[in-house]
C-alpha cells in the first residue's frame, strides 16, 4: 500500500481502490409538472407533464457516490427481465458503470419508484417492487457474480434496502467470502436483515435503524441506553467497529470500547436525502485504507454534511469535500493510520 503522509495522498489513493456493492438496486423516476386545477372526475390536482427524469437509486446512488470520489465502483445485484430493467443497465451504462454484475431475472421486477411533482410539492409516490426473498436459481447466479468481482475489491459494501436481494443465508455466505480474502465488509443495515450481518467490519445504522433493529425505545438524548445499545449490538453481532449517525447531531463511533462523538458542522441544510449513501462510500474508501475510527467517522461526518446543502440526491463533490477535510485540519498523521 503506498504510503499516506497527507490528506491529499489519501484522496489519490481513493483513486486505486476498487469497491464491490452488493444490494438493492433501483429507479427513480421524477415527473415534474405544472397543476392549476382539480380534476373534475375525482378530488385530485391534474398535473401538466414538463419533464420526466429516470435516475439510479438504492445500491447504485452509493456506486455513484465511490466514482465521484476517485474509486472504481462494481455493483452486485438482481433487477427484473422487464423493460425498466433494460432502462436500469442503460442508466449504468450512460454512468460508465459496470453492468458486469447485475443478474436479470424474469421472476422479479426492477424496483422503481415514480414521484410526481408539480412546483416545489410531491403530490404521489408510486412504487413498483418485490419485496420477497431471491428464489435458490436467483441466490445461485447472485454468489456467482459476487464471487467474480470479490477477486478484483479493497472492500465490501452491503447496501440493505429491504428489498428482497439479501438473506440471512447470503449475506453469512458473502462474509465468510470476504474475510477469507482479507476484504473488509461495511454494511448499511435496513430492519429486516438487521442482526444477520454477523462477523462484518463496520457496521453502519442510523439511530433510528439502531432502535428498530435492536427492538428497544430511549430519548435521543441519552447517552447512557444510546451506548448500551451499540455495546448490545457490538456483541451481538460480534462487530468491533460500529459507526451511528445521528442526523443533526453528527455521528457517533465504536471501535472496541472505544468511543467517539463527531458534532455535525454547521450547515444550511436543503435535502437530507442520500446523505447516508454518502456516509457509507467514504467509511468503505477509508476501511480500505486501514484508516483509524475517528479519521473514518470525521471524514464521512464532512461527507454527509456536504450533500445535505444540495436539493435532491446528488454524489459527494470530491474537490469540496478535500477543501472542507483540509480547512478543518482532519488529518493528523498520528490519529489517521490504525494502531
Amino acid at each position: 500500500m503506498t504510503e499516506i503522509k497527507s490528506i491529499e495522498d489519501l484522496f489519490s489513493a481513493f483513486d486505486k481502490l476498487t469497491v464491490l456493492i452488493v444490494g438493492d438496486v433501483m429507479i427513480d423516476s421524477y415527473l415534474w409538472g405544472k397543476s392549476t386545477r382539480i380534476s373534475p372526475e375525482a378530488p385530485v390536482p391534474i398535473v401538466n407533464v414538463v419533464k420526466r427524469e429516470k435516475r439510479l437509486g438504492g445500491a447504485a446512488n452509493v456506486a455513484l457516490n465511490v466514482q465521484a470520489l476517485g474509486a472504481t465502483p462494481l455493483l452486485c445485484s438482481v433487477i427484473g427481465d422487464d423493460q425498466d430493467g433494460a432502462d436500469y443497465l442503460r442508466l449504468m451504462e450512460e454512468k460508465g458503470l459496470s453492468t458486469e454484475g447485475i443478474v436479470q431475472s424474469l421472476e422479479r421486477v426492477t424496483t422503481i419508484k415514480h414521484r410526481i411533482i408539480a412546483g416545489a410539492q410531491q403530490l404521489l409516490r408510486v412504487d413498483s417492487e418485490i419485496e420477497y426473498n431471491l428464489t435458490e436459481y436467483e441466490e445461485r447466479h447472485l454468489e456467482e457474480r459476487y464471487r467474480q468481482l470479490l477477486a478484483q475489491a479493497d472492500v465490501v459494501i452491503f447496501e440493505d434496502y429491504d428489498k428482497g436481494v439479501f438473506s440471512e443465508t447470503n449475506i453469512s455466505r458473502f462474509i465468510q467470502l470476504a474475510r477469507k480474502l482479507n476484504i473488509p465488509t461495511v454494511v448499511d443495515p435496513k430492519k429486516k436483515n438487521f442482526l444477520s450481518y454477523v462477523g462484518c467490519t463496520l457496521f453502519k445504522p442510523n439511530l433510528k435503524e439502531l432502535k428498530e433493529g435492536l427492538k428497544v425505545d430511549f430519548a435521543d438524548e441519552n447517552l447512557p441506553a444510546f451506548e448500551d445499545a451499540v455495546k448490545d449490538l457490538q456483541q451481538h453481532l460480534q462487530v468491533e467497529q460500529v459507526l451511528v449517525t445521528l442526523s443533526e447531531r453528527g455521528v457517533f463511533v465504536a471501535d472496541g470500547e472505544e468511543k467517539t462523538y463527531l458534532a455535525a458542522h454547521r450547515r444550511s441544510i436543503s435535502d437530507v436525502s442520500g446523505a447516508g449513501d454518502t456516509v457509507i462510500s467514504i467509511a468503505a474508501l477509508c476501511m480500505a485504507l486501514r484508516t483509524s475510527m475517528p479519521f473514518v467517522a470525521g471524514l464521512s461526518n464532512l461527507g454527509g454534511g456536504l450533500v445535505c446543502e444540495q436539493v435532491g440526491v446528488v454524489p459527494v463533490d470530491k474537490q469540496r469535500l478535500l477543501e472542507e477535510a483540509l480547512h478543518v485540519r482532519l488529518f493528523d498523521t498520528n490519529e489517521y493510520r490504525k494502531s
